[in-house]
């Protein structure tokens, strides 16, 4: 793993974080040659779980007529 120091971590942020997503393999940050960070890249995410994820769907009760009766309505009352 390559190993830079705080300052130039400082100094070029963007650029190694962008060098980190182009190449893929983490660098540790390191302050007086101590290790205190590393940079890795995200792990790689799956954008099709939602499919599928409503397979199983059980409807319960009557979905179409109103949740209350139509008596309770303030709008149909004059």
């Amino acid at each position: 793993m390559r190993e830079i120091a705080i300052s130039e971590f400082k100094a070029k942020c963007l650029a190694i974080l962008d060098e980190v997503q182009k190449t893929k393999q983490p660098i540790r940050v390191t302050r007086r040659g101590r290790p205190i960070a590393e940079v890795a890249p995200p792990a790689p995410t799956n954008n099709r779980d939602w499919i599928g994820s409503m397979k199983e769907m059980k409807i319960l009760g009557d979905i179409i007529s109103p949740a209350n009766d139509e008596d309770d309505w303030e709008v149909l009352r004059d």
